[in-house]
């Protein structure tokens, strides 16, 4: 049993000796090439099996015979570890390659593609990573690109019903100078109402830089939606009086929701602008707000008679303003982007879909416990 000791104890400290002389040459070569670390291991084992058969001869627990016999082997063993041990190095190497070729493709603003042909499981989980990562990075490049179309769009837009009032204000001013207006009071009433206008859109470019920048401050407060459509519904009373349409506020159950009463009566207030001027004269805009499973929803329906499929993913983007709104009194494609601004701020999400004559905008907040 001493014998055994001793004998174990001799290899051990053979096998340690190579041990520590393959870890310090493996810290030497740890930026080289896969290939060569392999090629390390597989000499630290060999030299760990050969140095305990010296030690262990070196106390005379080996005759020479049986010395030589040992040697051999372990020479075998190596003679058919090493190449073994390359051809996975360059195999291993070679998938690594390929995989840093497909990953280029990222820079280039391209698609990560697989390569062919199996791998190891962490190669393989590499692909897979590397895979998921290439489609998100395709859809941040095709949100980029359109954020990037509508924000062209908007500048487009914006400088075109900015010049056209600017213009009218610059003629009516300067008439009004020269002394030949013939009725300079309704001039001055239409000045006060450009200004008006340009000022709102000037408010709503704000609100939406707020909203972009993260600086939207809440002041959150419980409150039941009955009330919050009904000073909505007041509110827009007399722009649908003025283009003859009717406004109709059924199945508005008094829910509480909690959330910043002035920013989401501007929400509902530009859902309802919105609506009555794309709503014909004697059509109808509904209004209604319930409880479901995913929380308060609030909808707005109108009678515009829908909206292109193809557009539908574009309503709440920047300067959105539908394929026939090129005019003036369309407005500059905000409102709708700040309502989903400010609807997400609350935690809640906006969306549109088409219904029978029209379509129909719901705003789903979160559910207030009672």
């Amino acid at each position: 049993m001493q014998d055994m000791l001793l004998i174990a104890a001799c290899a051990l400290l053979g096998a340690v000796v190579a041990g520590l002389l393959g870890a310090f040459v493996l810290r030497l070569v740890r930026h080289r090439s896969l290939t060569v670390s392999l090629h390390v291991v597989v000499f630290v084992a060999v030299t760990a099996m050969l140095a305990g058969t010296l030690m262990v001869a070196q106390g005379m627990f080996l005759n020479e015979h049986d010395l030589a016999v040992v040697t051999t082997v372990v020479a075998m063993a190596a003679l058919v570890s090493v190449p073994t041990a390359m051809l996975l190095g360059r195999w291993v190497v070679a998938r690594s390659r390929e995989l840093t070729i497909a990953a280029r493709s990222f820079g280039d603003g391209g698609d990560f593609a697989a390569p062919a042909g199996g791998g190891t499981a962490e190669l393989a989980a590499l692909s897979r990573e590397l895979a998921a990562t290439s489609a998100k990075l395709h859809e941040s490049r095709e949100r980029e690109r359109a954020l990037e179309t509508s924000r062209r769009e908007l500048v487009a837009w914006i400088s075109h019903d900015l010049r056209t009032p600017l213009a009218g204000l610059r003629a009516m001013s300067e008439a009004l100078e020269d002394g030949v207006a013939a009725d300079p009071h309704r001039y001055l009433r239409q000045i006060r109402t450009e200004v008006e206008r340009l000022n709102d859109m000037v408010g709503d470019l704000f609100e939406l830089s707020r909203i972009h920048a993260g600086a939207l401050a809440l002041n959150p407060s419980r409150m039941s939606v009955y009330d919050l459509v009904g000073d909505a519904l007041a509110g827009a009373d007399a722009l649908a009086r003025e283009h003859g349409v009717r406004l109709v506020g059924a199945g508005i159950e008094p829910v509480p929701v909690e959330v910043d009463g002035k920013e989401m009566s501007r929400v509902l207030g530009n859902l309802l602008v919105n609506a009555i001027r794309r709503t014909p004269s004697d059509g109808t805009v509904a209004v209604s707000a319930h409880r479901s499973p995913e929380g308060v929803v609030l909808s707005v329906t109108d009678s515009c008679g829908g909206i292109p499929e193809e557009d539908l993913p574009r309503v709440f983007d920047t300067g959105w303003r539908g394929t026939h709104a090129r005019t003036p009194p369309a407005g500059a494609g905000l409102g709708l982007a700040i309502v989903r601004g400010i609807v997400e701020a609350h935690r809640g999400r906006a969306i549109v879909r088409n219904v029978s004559g029209g379509c129909r905008f719901e705003v789903t907040l979160p559910t207030v416990e009672v």
